[in-house]
């Protein structure tokens, strides 16, 4: 059985292209499109196994685009596994106007899915004969499936010693912190929202994060900041790794990318300086890449070799 396997209830088929100009009403003629696997589980466990970790991608699929999104997946070489459903898998639209490098992204709700498409995903967790050791539970809810499904997981797999890492927003987030993840990794506006208000400054990020910590809801609290890096907070200690400066072609999987390399690497037992440098080479790695092709192993490596000599700052 894999070290880590990723679940992604709503995985999606990404479309990527560009036009020199968005404008309303008139007919936007697109450069060629790009597609590649998406949903938040999958691009974990895609960039897990480019850079080597021993991954497994757990999702649900159905119809044409989903047997789209399977032969992708396939094609890449990632081990997966995918629970059919009835409904058809969704697909997201990103465009990226070429003469303001913006970029716009058009995320579809999913299809409905089934109390017993939805539970098939718990008996596989549950029925593995060898848990993994880290469980990632990334990306939207779809409808039809309960707020707390990742509460649910969660306490599944504490029962099976599997350590949770969580990667989603709205309620389902705070259902899952209320049963407690080994690390959870809130964007700033996630932390703001559980925070219950707005978050100015690197203080208040701070207080915010430790308050999950002390509440029981995470161990690590790896809070992403775009351009200005991370901040990681666990009961000991704060840690502030900076933003790496790249030329950003697409957002697209930065913050998935963050999260593969830190699991990757804390799967390895690399000291907690390390592991925050290969998130931070990660994302910025994807950040350079068009679309949603991710980043690949080279690019981290050669981002992480420059961000050797930068400053990890313990945050009183």
């Amino acid at each position: 059985m894999a070290e880590t396997l990723t679940l992604t209830l709503n995985p999606a088929v990404d479309v990527a292209t560009s036009v020199d100009r968005i404008v309303d009403t008139r007919k936007l003629r697109c450069n060629a499109a790009r597609r590649d696997p998406g949903g938040g589980g999958i691009n974990v466990a895609r960039v897990m196994h480019r850079l080597g970790g021993d991954c497994e991608a757990l999702y649900l699929a159905g119809g044409v685009l989903g047997r789209t999104l399977s032969a992708m997946i396939e094609a890449e070489g990632v081990p997966a596994t995918c629970i059919g459903i009835a409904g058809e898998t969704r697909e997201n639209f990103s465009v990226r106007e070429s003469s303001t490098g913006r970029e716009y992204r058009f995320v579809l709700p999913g299809p409905v899915l089934a109390e017993a498409e939805w539970q098939a995903c718990l008996r596989y967790i549950d029925e593995r004969a060898d848990p993994p050791g880290y469980l990632v539970l990334s990306g939207s809810v779809p409808p039809g499936v309960p707020d707390d499904i990742y509460a649910r997981i969660a306490r599944m797999a504490h029962q099976h010693g599997s350590r949770v890492v969580l990667d989603t927003s709205g309620t389902p987030l705070g259902a899952a912190l209320a049963t407690g993840v080994f690390m959870v990794k809130p964007s700033l506006a996630e932390l703001c929202t559980l925070a219950g208000r707005a978050l100015e400054d690197e203080a208040q990020w701070l207080d915010a994060a430790r308050q999950i910590v002390r509440d029981g809801g995470a161990t690590i609290v790896a809070l992403t900041l775009g351009e200005q890096g991370a901040l990681v907070v666990t009961a000991d200690r704060a840690l502030r790794v900076p933003g790496f400066a790249v030329p950003v072609s697409s957002a697209i999987g930065a913050g998935d990318s963050f999260l593969a390399a830190m699991v990757w690497a804390l799967n390895r037992d690399m000291a907690f300086d390390e592991t925050l440098r290969y998130a931070v080479a990660a994302a910025s790695a994807t950040l350079l890449t068009e679309g949603t092709r991710l980043c690949d192993r080279q690019q981290i490596e050669r981002i992480y070799g420059e961000l050797a000599c930068a400053e990890i700052v313990a945050v009183p």
